[in-house]
């Protein structure tokens, strides 16, 4: 499998034989669970479904309970689906722990929600410089200018970089190096810092890049 479910606990750091520190960040990556398997024949593609989290049960309509019952291990606050080459080795209800799939030097691909930061103006939005502030006066200290002209094109292109809604969008951060899996916990410390506010959903897979 090539992925595993996880929830972002916090940043913290360690400290290496030469006195180094280190910035990690700890990410609680189950156990997760196999709820359900795909294959190419029946399915199209080979694929395993996990569930994380728990979940009460009375929260949960039918149709998911009967899914979920398949696997006999209550109902789960996150589902995704992982690609796998082979899923025959995997069991309905198996429990995969980080520590199955990553080990310490690994390479892995964090993708998760960032955080929103509601609706924001040009300057902390997309970095724009603003105006001068002294020198004569005028409103447009923070404004983000022309967008465009009159007579041609005569609208505004699509992705022009305005203010709007900014964060509580999907990010990934590629090619992280995993520090140290405890066990304990079913912990993955990860080096650097990763998408969304503590308590967040993450998806930790595999790196896409590894480093040459």
């Amino acid at each position: 499998m090539t992925g595993l479910i996880g929830k972002k606990i916090g940043m913290t750091q360690l400290f290496g034989a030469d006195g180094s520190v280190v910035p990690v960040t700890v990410i609680q990556t189950g156990p997760c669970v196999v709820v359900q398997k795909k294959e190419a024949a029946r399915d199209g593609y080979n694929a395993l479904q996990i569930g994380f989290g728990s979940r009460k049960g009375q929260r949960v309509n039918k149709p998911e309970q009967g899914h979920l019952a398949k696997a006999g291990k209550g109902a789960f606050e996150v589902l995704r689906e992982f690609r796998t080459d082979d899923v025959a080795q995997y069991a309905l209800g198996q429990e995969i722990k980080a520590s199955d799939l990553f080990k310490s030097g690994d390479r892995v691909d964090v993708a998760g929600i960032t955080k929103g930061r509601g609706f924001t103006g040009v300057i902390k939005r997309w970095g724009f410089g603003g105006f001068p502030g002294s020198h004569g006066t005028h409103e447009y200290f923070r404004h983000g200018g022309s967008i465009g002209n009159r007579s041609f094109p005569g609208r505004v292109f699509k992705g022009k970089r305005m203010a709007g809604h900014w964060g509580d969008e999907r990010a990934s951060v590629q090619n992280l190096e995993v520090v140290e899996v405890r066990n304990e916990g079913n912990l993955l410390l990860v080096k650097g810092s990763v998408p969304g506010a503590q308590r967040g959903v993450l998806l930790i897979r595999q790196a896409v890049k590894g480093r040459k």
